[in-house]
């Protein structure tokens, strides 16, 4: 669909920056959205408004919320253990298996190895927060077999290992270099079942 309307080809760049699509699939996309524009792009439009003016990032969690509502993470439930993933769909995917009941913390990326930790916008110190607040027995390290999700990993263990708190991190199942959104159930399932305690190197 190669074309001279530049709204067109704007919104064909748009798409191509989502996870998973490329030039051609965006194209695609971008044509049936535009052969149906009352039935699609109306209310495609309306519900990303809606989303932008209304879905924000709980700055104790990292998960989504309502603006003008409390998060998921102020509930009464009490469990004893938390989850740390690195992102929402890593949570979306544990949370479907159902191979896990307690809280999750969502990060919000990854660490590099080669960067100042400081300088990185993740949720840790909301995380040793919310230990301490709920006098969990356990932190399991969900992220990715990947450099930067182990980085990350040993990050946590150095800031919550003096908290008196078993923790713990997903043992084989997980593949080297694997990503948690990327695995299937029985993977996942394994994963929990036979988590491992952190030990220091």
């Amino acid at each position: 669909m190669d074309n001279d309307i530049p709204e067109i080809n704007d919104l064909i760049n748009q798409f191509s920056k989502l996870p998973g699509l490329g030039p051609k699939s965006a194209k695609r996309i971008i044509l049936k959205l535009i052969n149906n524009k009352e039935n699609m792009i109306k209310p495609l439009t309306q519900s990303l408004a809606q989303v932008y003016k209304k879905v924000v990032r709980c700055i104790d969690c990292g998960n989504l919320k309502l603006i003008d509502k409390i998060c998921i993470c102020s509930s009464d439930k009490s469990y004893d253990k938390i989850c740390v993933v690195e992102n929402l769909a890593d949570m979306w995917v544990i949370d479907s298996a159902k191979i896990f009941k307690g809280h999750f913390h969502i990060l919000g990326g990854t660490l590099n190895s080669n960067e100042n930790y400081e300088q990185k916008n993740l949720l840790v110190d909301s995380l040793v927060k919310r230990i301490k607040k709920n006098n969990l027995k356990e932190v399991i390290i969900a992220t990715s077999a990947t450099v930067e999700g182990q980085t990350t990993a040993h990050y946590i263990e150095d800031m919550i290992k003096n908290d008196k708190i078993k923790i713990t991190k997903l043992a084989q199942g997980l593949p080297v270099g694997g990503e948690i959104e990327q695995l299937d159930d029985g993977t996942l399932f394994s994963a929990f079942k036979n988590r491992v305690p952190v030990t220091d190197d």
